[in-house]
């Protein structure tokens, strides 16, 4: 009986956590001031069939990589480090599926706005994951059958603010001029970069439906990917 009952509170314990990891995080890493974010829409994936997760994780990986996008804590950033994950755990069940968690948050420093910073932040949760096989150009591959859900969120710091309110030497008329300052000379700059933030968040969500071969309404004709699709869904014949 005491077997039971504690299988039953992990159970709970593990349908919270899915839950709590589900919902969309629309804070960085770090702790910011809500009042200095300003949140562009994310987006939300969920595919359910074949694919290879190692192949996913590390196209993701590239994708970022390529974007410029870095760790938000690394002290050295000229290397081009990448400790993005804050968040990875794995749960075997009795039958051997897997259920997987990981969290990535990254930051970039967007061109000629000094005082912006940018952020992503992006949970991944898959659920009964199996091993299975698939047969490509004549040979049989290894990979993965199962569901992955990925949600990200996008969002800009505007940095000034902060400047404005704890400089020790101007800080009281920082204060007096940062609304005019935010209104007059940077408004514009924001939604520069409002614009360009939530193209590249649309990149994103393309690259990530264009990998898994999800139906997307393309306003332009489509090149072939750099990071080829490693997802064998059922609707799709090859």
């Amino acid at each position: 009986m005491i077997v039971e009952k504690r299988g039953k509170y992990i159970n709970v314990f593990h349908k919270g956590l899915n839950i709590l990891l589900c919902l969309p995080d629309l804070m960085p890493k770090r702790k910011i001031d809500k009042n200095n974010l300003v949140v562009i829409p994310g987006f939300r994936v969920k595919y359910k069939d074949i694919f290879d997760i190692k192949g996913f994780y590390e196209s993701l990986h590239e994708w970022l990589m390529e974007y410029n996008w870095k760790d938000p804590e690394d002290s050295t950033p000229l290397l081009n480090t990448d400790h993005w994950e804050t968040y990875y755990a794995e749960r075997i069940d009795q039958t051997g599926a897997r259920e997987i968690w990981w969290q990535w948050r990254c930051v970039k420093d967007p061109s000629n706005a000094p005082m912006l910073r940018y952020y992503l932040d992006l949970n991944v949760h898959c659920i009964a994951i199996t091993s299975a096989d698939v047969v490509k150009d004549g040979m049989k591959l290894k990979v993965n059958k199962g569901e992955i859900e990925l949600v990200v969120n996008t969002s800009i710091e505007q940095l000034y603010k902060k400047k404005f309110e704890k400089d020790s030497t101007w800080g009281w008329l920082l204060k007096q001029v940062k609304d005019l300052f935010a209104q007059r000379v940077y408004k514009k700059i924001l939604e520069e970069r409002k614009k360009e933030l939530y193209q590249e968040t649309y990149a994103l969500h393309n690259f990530v439906k264009q990998w898994f071969k999800l139906k997307r309404y393309l306003p332009y004709e489509e090149v072939k990917s750099f990071f080829p699709s490693q997802a064998w869904p059922s609707h799709v014949k090859e």
